[in-house]
């Protein structure tokens, strides 16, 4: 079964975003914050098949956390999708243009969302 990491301060939104990673043939690793799962990528010896980041999260933003990612080789084709409630086009030519494979809005509708999975190739 392939792994997906979530990055998102909101617990609620995460569990949704979970169970439809599970209905999609995914299992799932919540992360609070960037920080944790950056710390996490370090330390682990097998990476997620890919990384759903959310933009707006406290002290460490999910785009701070794509640059991180995009800066290492070893990291630099792993799929990641942005997730955020904001709709603006500059803000989803920015995530894309730091390397986001894709980039879905909250809320989360699972049909976007296996979309999103295909466009990044996880």
């Amino acid at each position: 079964m392939q792994i997906a990491w979530i990055v998102d301060d909101d617990e609620e939104m995460a569990k949704a975003i979970s169970l439809m990673l599970k209905l999609l043939g995914y299992q799932s690793r919540h992360f609070l914050n960037a920080r944790q799962a950056g710390k996490a990528l370090m330390q682990e010896k097998t990476l997620p098949e890919v990384l759903i980041l959310d933009i707006n999260m406290p002290e460490v933003s999910g785009l701070d956390l794509l640059e991180f990612v995009r800066s290492r080789p070893q990291w630099r084709s792993l799929p990641v999708i942005m997730l955020s409630s904001e709709t603006a086009d500059p803000m989803i030519d920015h995530a894309l243009s730091l390397g986001a494979n894709a980039y879905i809005t909250k809320p989360v509708l699972i049909e976007e969302l296996e979309r999103a999975l295909r466009q990044a190739g996880a």
